[in-house]
């Protein structure tokens, strides 16, 4: 039965879309996983997609598919670029990711609009300013 499968919370891991600028001084947007645990987690993937409204019509993005292996405690791995247009649109991020032989998943959601400058903070690890989800 459903209710007895076990919960799989899972914490500590966080999505980040973090404002960078290139050595041309061109600003581009990246988008990173973080590992904020004390222990390695396995088998990480993130598929990726953008979609609401965009111009008055309905659009989805491609969904991207993320293989990012094992990653590292207390660590962060780039995980795409992303530009500034999609901003307007939902951005979905699904991770899946195995710890302790268990798998987990949890979607990440950035809604439209929430990354602007009044949302930035200072991304931990990354050193960076950014919007999270954790």
């Amino acid at each position: 039965m459903l209710k007895d499968l076990p919960a799989n919370v899972v914490k500590d891991i966080a999505i980040a879309v973090v404002k960078e600028t290139e050595e041309t001084g061109e600003i581009v947007w990246r988008v990173y996983l973080l590992n904020l645990k004390k222990e390695k987690i396995c088998q990480v993937l993130i598929s990726s997609k953008g979609y609401g409204d965009y111009e008055g019509r309905k659009v989805t993005t491609t969904v991207l598919r993320h293989a990012l292996g094992d990653v590292m405690p207390l660590s962060f791995v780039k995980v795409e670029a992303i530009i500034d247009k999609l901003f307007g649109l939902s951005n979905e991020y699904w991770i899946s990711f195995s710890l302790g032989g268990v798998m987990y998943d949890k979607k990440y959601v950035f809604l439209p609009e929430s990354i602007i400058e009044k949302n930035l903070v200072q991304i931990p690890l990354i050193g960076k300013m950014g919007v999270i989800i954790k």
